[in-house]
């Protein structure tokens, strides 16, 4: 008997037992549930209700999905890429060059002056490299000379342009709300040959604490704000180009994965409504909020899952932290060791050999819709009072950010939360490495517009008592 027929016959064999079998509704499942729980209640007992307000059931079948229908297409692969934080053109490009050689597939550049010649930041990058840019500044001339790099090099660049997240994160705009609304115009028109053009930054609001339902929501209605303003202008970004969502990742490893899923499926639904193009681009990195000075090798399992999350959840490029990101300036032994996480995902564990894994489900396709519907309600009631920049002007998206931020953070203080080595099993003997960053916020006195959303991570109250 050769192989193939043995191969044959087993397949034969295990579609007769399975079909001998039949289905269980779970009208019966809970039913035998509720009879070996004796008499306790049932919801009391197995239902998990996680702050987000989502509740978790014990067991999940094919009837959970069946009304679900996610048309949201998934990248069939993703990108690993490299943050590089730019202050000098040449030394940015060396760095970028040896990141390619190490095996990044994108870079991810932060420019932070105007100073920077483009031209020899992008110098001898390969055309098989895509170029995510992001500006700490706003300038439609600079812009110009990026698109035309992209022109002549046949670079893919994606440009990450955020005037709202500015303003969010800094309490100001760049100028003022005319004056960058007219930027981006022009940004707009000088970038006929870039892949992106605007972006919208989830990351702030996971990484300030905010819930997983009030990043979607809060993120869609981000996004509206463009879509409103562009809606009637000659040349609108969002019929050519998708937009980017900048997301950072936490630790909860199913949820992130249906939120990130969640922003595929809203998107489409919003850009529908305008008739703009429904792809997008999500461009995902592990959160900084729960990152560690205690225990901080710990860090690296962290940034490890929050990687899967993020593959299996369907981001187009992922940036890994490096697990001393919080306490240490860029190293030569962190970097490596973020890139070679992204690495061994890819090439010996085999994460972009499945299309769309996550995909059918039953546990995570109805957590994905459930979070999508608590976003899509909770945008509707941002639009109904005026909008996102007027709820941010207001101060209303902050208070609801701070009343979730604080209710984590009471969770991770009574020990619901669990960060191994920082709020439990914490070696007393450890040493604090060498700290090349400020560990925690110091407080500035400036004048804001608006109150900026203030990123925290859950850990600092223990660290200032311990170290």
């Amino acid at each position: 008997m050769n192989t193939k027929t043995v191969s044959l016959k087993k397949r034969k064999m295990t579609k007769t037992l399975f079909d001998s079998f039949d289905k269980v509704p779970a009208k019966e499942w809970k039913q035998k549930i509720q009879f070996d729980l004796k008499g306790a209640d049932y919801n009391e007992a197995l239902i998990y209700r996680s702050y987000e307000g989502i509740d978790v059931k014990p067991f999940y079948n094919e009837e959970d999905i069946a009304e679900i229908h996610n048309e949201v297409v998934n990248p069939s692969s993703w990108k690993n890429s490299q943050k590089i934080e730019v202050k000098d053109a040449v030394i940015g490009n060396n760095t970028a060059l040896n990141a390619i050689k190490k095996g990044a597939e994108s870079i991810y550049f932060v420019i932070s002056s105007e100073h920077i010649d483009p031209s020899a930041l992008l110098s001898n990058i390969s055309p098989d490299i895509s170029v995510y840019i992001e500006t700490l500044f706003l300038s439609s001339d600079y812009i110009r000379k990026i698109n035309n790099i992209a022109d002549k090099s046949h670079i893919s660049i994606h440009l990450l342009t955020d005037i709202i997240g500015n303003l969010a994160k800094t309490g100001n705009w760049f100028k003022s709300l005319k004056e960058d609304y007219l930027t981006l115009e022009n940004i707009v028109k000088e970038s006929s040959n870039l892949k992106n053009i605007i972006s919208i930054d989830l990351s702030l609001l996971q990484n300030a604490g905010a819930t997983m339902v009030q990043q979607l929501a809060y993120g869609l209605a981000h996004a509206n704000e463009y879509l409103n303003h562009f809606e009637n202008h000659e040349k609108n970004p969002f019929q050519e180009t998708p937009i980017i969502f900048n997301v950072a990742v936490g630790g909860n490893y199913f949820f992130e994965i249906a939120k990130l899923r969640a922003i595929r499926a809203l998107w489409n639904s919003l850009a529908g409504e305008y008739n703009m193009l429904k792809k997008c681009y999500i461009f995902a990195h592990p959160s900084h909020r729960n990152k560690t000075i205690l225990d901080y090798n710990v860090n690296m399992l962290r940034t490890t899952t929050e990687c899967m999350s993020a593959i299996l959840g369907g981001s187009d490029a992922i940036h890994n932290l490096r697990y001393d990101d919080i306490y240490n300036l860029e190293n030569d032994f962190g970097t490596r060791i973020a890139i070679n996480q992204l690495l061994i995902l890819k090439n010996e564990s085999y994460f972009d050999i499945v299309n769309n894994p996550a995909s059918g489900s039953y546990y995570i396709e109805s957590l994905t819709n459930q979070m999508a519907d608590k976003a899509l309600s909770l945008f509707k009631n941002i639009e109904e009072g005026g909008g996102y920049l007027k709820q941010l002007k207001s101060g209303t998206i902050q208070k609801k950010i701070k009343e979730s931020a604080e209710k984590e953070q009471e969770l991770f203080d009574k020990e619901v939360i669990i960060l191994t080595g920082a709020n439990t099993y914490q070696n007393p003997e450890e040493l604090t490495p060498p700290l090349q960053k400020t560990l925690f916020l110091e407080k500035t006195i400036r004048k804001t517009l608006i109150n900026p959303i203030i990123k925290r991570r859950l850990c600092e109250k223990v660290e200032k008592n311990t170290i």
